[in-house]
């Protein structure tokens, strides 16, 4: 059952959501953000199933003009019928020395948030495999395969964005070594 969503409130929420996140995750600049969302989610639909491109842009640019504003750079996951590809700019690509791949989201196969992305980045390219610093799931879209080794839950004020349901994840380093190490 898909609910008529408030898209300015939306905006708000996101970006209220992403400042949040990024003050949890402790992300700096430069480093990598990842969103998954589901749009179906969001308006009450059942994921893959009632996609709004409308909703997809709205979050897509509160959450980019969050992310510009601590310069940090930004990777929108696709759905699974394009095996969870990312659009980033190729800057970014370049940088981090991922490798492209050849799709083109689209509403129903990368879902809107994704085709939103795509169609805002200024050279947006498709790429498979990522490291983030830190991200945004609404919906449970599961991005944790696209967070930095050792990926740690952050408990975001908000629980919900429109009916989806919110999570996010932070990452450290790694603790190694025995009983002498010292962590702190």
């Amino acid at each position: 059952m898909n609910k008529t969503i408030d898209l300015d409130k939306l905006s708000r929420d996101v970006t209220s959501l992403t400042e949040d996140v990024i003050e949890k995750s402790n992300i700096k600049a430069g480093e990598l953000f990842v969103l998954g969302c589901s749009s179906s989610e969001v308006i009450g639909g059942v994921i893959g199933k009632n996609s709004s491109l409308e909703v997809g842009e709205v979050i897509v640019e509160a959450m980019l003009e969050v992310l510009e504003n601590y310069r940090i750079n930004f990777a929108v996951q696709g759905c699974e019928h394009i095996n969870r590809a990312l659009v980033v700019e190729r800057t970014v690509m370049e940088a981090e020395k991922f490798e492209e791949v050849s799709v083109i989201p689209a509403v129903h196969a990368g879902g809107s948030c994704s085709l939103a992305a795509f169609n805002r980045f200024n050279d947006p390219v498709e790429v498979e495999h990522i490291v983030a610093k830190a991200g945004i799931d609404i919906g449970d879209t599961a991005i944790g395969m696209h967070i930095k080794h050792v990926a740690v839950p952050i408990r975001p004020k908000e629980k919900f964005l429109g009916e989806a349901h919110v999570t996010a994840l932070g990452s450290r380093p790694k603790l190694i070594g025995g009983a002498r190490a010292v962590y702190e």
